[in-house]
């Protein structure tokens, strides 16, 4: 730290809960929880329409596809789910180039919203999308009216790619390049 720069007891906070946090595979002892935290007013508000099929799903692997639940130390906190647009069976991106991944995320704990638990979230699911070397690109869809989510997108380096109707929802399709990612993280390293 800089001579004259005090970190806020916020900042402190949110540095010790983001160090905490860790992904972990989702399986059917999940289910419960995962049916528990669509009901959330936080996860309805972002994705009110959806039904994840968290039965099937849970049973089903799939190399296009990774499910994730967040923990902040050993509570589960958040889900993560990382997908092979240009590979997933049901084509929710349509043609898709190949090289590219998606993320929805979510924080289904109320407790943690607002401290830094879904940013570290985020951190860690962008470095799995990258860990492949050609991966080029990572995609997300908010709901075009979610200017929060939005938001947190970009502080992410996310740009705004276009608006699309995916279903009955109106999304605002966001995008990260590798190249933006990598930069973001070099000038954060000098």
């Amino acid at each position: 730290m800089c001579a004259g720069q005090v970190k806020t007891a916020t900042q402190l906070s949110r540095a010790s809960n983001s160090a905490a946090v860790s992904l972990r595979l989702a399986g059917m002892n999940d289910l419960a929880l995962l049916r528990k935290w669509d009901e959330m007013p936080q996860v309805q508000a972002a994705d009110p329409l959806s039904d994840w099929q968290w039965e099937t799903e849970l049973a089903r692997t799939v190399p296009w596809r990774e499910q994730l639940i967040a923990k902040a130390g050993n509570r589960p906190i958040g889900f993560v789910q990382i997908i092979d647009p240009a590979l997933e069976d049901d084509h929710y991106w349509g043609d898709c180039p190949p090289n590219q991944r998606a993320i929805d995320i979510w924080i289904g704990e109320p407790d943690y919203l607002g401290q830094g638990y879904g940013s570290e979230m985020m951190r860690q699911a962008i470095a799995r999308c990258f860990a492949p070397p050609q991966v080029t690109a990572i995609l997300i869809d908010p709901l075009a009216r979610n200017v929060r989510a939005r938001r947190f997108y970009a502080r992410f380096g996310f740009k705004l790619l276009e608006y699309r109707w995916f279903g009955p929802d109106y999304c605002a399709v966001h995008r990260l390049a590798r190249c933006i990612w990598d930069k973001r993280n070099q000038s954060k390293q000098h």
